[in-house]
């Protein structure tokens, strides 16, 4: 049996060379604050996609995806989560290049929504996009809090500080330089590892023959193509994470990094090619861990995975199982970091009079802030894929009336505020877990599915009806010259055009 010293020293351990690793690439680097936050066009197609791909694939993969197999719908189940999950970063290929040619000094979605809709549906904007990354990071600290426990006993307020005091030591310093340096190794480690991993564990359990017939002698219905709940769990998952990833600001920060639109175009798509297998290797231990009858409470569909492979593989291979683990938190963790500090930095010069030194230290205190919040909440145990599902939902409401901004001129401030704000009344009205704290016994039974599909859809229509309807021009060309450099020393100032 593993123990908790011996798995707890080996992260620790690993954790530490990656902060020395990151902190010390970073060093002489980060001259401003564009340099912590933005690192703009100085990033290479290699580089670029290896941040991409270690940014995306969080310990969530090893966690929502077979929770998914298991209980909501099998493998058709997996194959949306991978369907959503690829479309969300090819989304970025198209949607990108748009962003970096109408806010060429741009930084922020909050920045982009500030100078296009005004004040209100940049509170609006501020308040989901970082509650999402906020509930994101939690997430993952959850989830290995939750592995570690169950593969060596370690307490999960350790995990997390020990996780969360890490990345930050080399985040804090480095900001999204070191963040995106330390992704490059991370990816060289995580692929094979992962891979390494679903085979020397299908071949423990006999062959995939021997595992196909194990799960159809038990839930043959998790392996059934185009099963009815795995179809309507596919479909609202891909709304939930294409919405949700739209409003990430990991990946705005990623669109003003990459050297030009072409490396932006291909790091993007062939992330999203990679995720797709990398999601439904992880999703098949959902329906797996059911087969060998692993899964006998609601919370262990969470940890499939980690139930799977501590049944059938030795210690030391369950060691790298757990080295895996970690290293896909720490290659999301200091993406939020910095993602949300970045946010926080570039809105901060509209309310205090900083230097360019001062927003500096500035964004490092915000990631001490947050690094602390999402340790505390990632030691509560709470479920990993109902946290994800929250935030999902603020995002499925909100992500087409922000960006049809960037393409419609007739979009204004309150036509999208308000289609956003009806899609999540929608969303919300619909939405399970609500149902246990909102009087709502008139509605019909509550579905995710009628959640985040009609929260996606009434947002949307609403988004183009009132910009038919309400007869106002906005000059796209106007958020060149309202979003400037932070180092400049000129923000949007709101008053690019008709946002009323």
């Amino acid at each position: 049996m593993v123990t908790t010293t011996t798995l707890l020293g080996l992260l620790v351990a690993v954790l530490v060379v990656f902060a020395a690793f990151g902190a010390w690439y970073a060093r002489g680097r980060i001259e401003t604050v564009e340099d912590y936050i933005t690192a703009r066009n100085s990033t290479g197609g290699g580089t670029l996609t290896a941040t991409v791909v270690a940014s995306s694939m969080g310990a969530w993969i090893l966690f929502s995806p077979a929770e998914a197999g298991a209980a909501f719908g099998g493998i058709t189940a997996v194959a949306g989560y991978a369907a959503g999950s690829a479309l969300a970063l090819a989304a970025f290929a198209v949607v990108g290049p748009r962003i970096r040619r109408l806010l060429p000094e741009g930084h922020s979605l909050t920045e982009y929504a500030y100078a296009r809709y005004g004040p209100v549906m940049y509170g609006y904007v501020l308040l989901v996009s970082v509650a999402y990354m906020f509930v994101f990071l939690a997430a993952e600290f959850t989830g290995i809090a939750s592995a570690l426990s169950l593969i060596a006993g370690v307490p999960g307020w350790q995990t997390a500080a020990v996780v969360g005091a890490t990345v930050l030591a080399y985040t804090g310093y480095g900001g999204l330089r070191a963040s995106m340096v330390t992704d490059t190794v991370q990816t060289a480690l995580i692929l094979p590892l992962l891979i390494v991993s679903v085979v020397v564990t299908l071949l423990a359990l006999g062959g995939t023959d021997a595992v196909h017939a194990t799960v159809v002698d038990a839930a043959p219905e998790l392996l059934t193509l185009g099963a009815p709940s795995g179809l309507e769990f596919g479909a609202y998952v891909v709304v939930a994470i294409v919405g949700a990833e739209m409003l990430n600001q990991a990946w705005w920060q990623r669109v003003y990094a990459a050297s030009d639109e072409g490396t932006l175009r291909r790091s993007f798509l062939v992330a999203a090619v990679a995720v797709v297998p990398m999601v439904f290797l992880a999703g098949i231990f959902g329906p797996v861990a059911v087969g060998l009858g692993l899964v006998e409470a609601p919370g262990d569909a969470s940890v499939s995975f980690f139930l799977v492979v501590t049944e059938v593989l030795p210690d030391p291979a369950v060691i790298a199982v757990a080295v895996l683990a970690v290293l896909l938190v720490v290659s999301s963790a200091d993406t939020l970091f910095n993602a949300i500090a970045s946010v926080v930095t570039v809105d901060l010069p509209r309310v205090v009079d900083l230097s360019d030194a001062g927003l500096t230290a500035a964004a490092r205190a915000v990631t001490v802030v947050v690094a602390a919040a999402a340790t505390v909440v990632g030691a509560q145990g709470y479920s990993v894929l109902t946290l994800f599902l929250l935030a999902d939902l603020l995002a499925a409401a909100t992500f087409v009336p922000l960006l049809y901004g960037l393409y419609s001129p007739r979009a204004w401030s309150g036509g999208v505020a308000a289609a956003s704000a009806a899609g999540l009344v929608v969303g919300l009205a619909f939405f399970p877990p609500a149902r246990a704290v909102l009087p709502l016994s008139a509605l019909p039974a509550a579905s995710y599915f009628v959640s985040f599909v009609g929260a996606a859809a009434v947002s949307t229509g609403l988004a183009v009806v009132t910009a038919r309807l309400g007869n106002r021009r906005y000059d796209l060309d106007q958020l060149d010259r309202d979003v400037r450099r932070l180092d400049d020393g000129v923000l949007a100032d709101g008053r690019g055009g008709d946002r009323r």
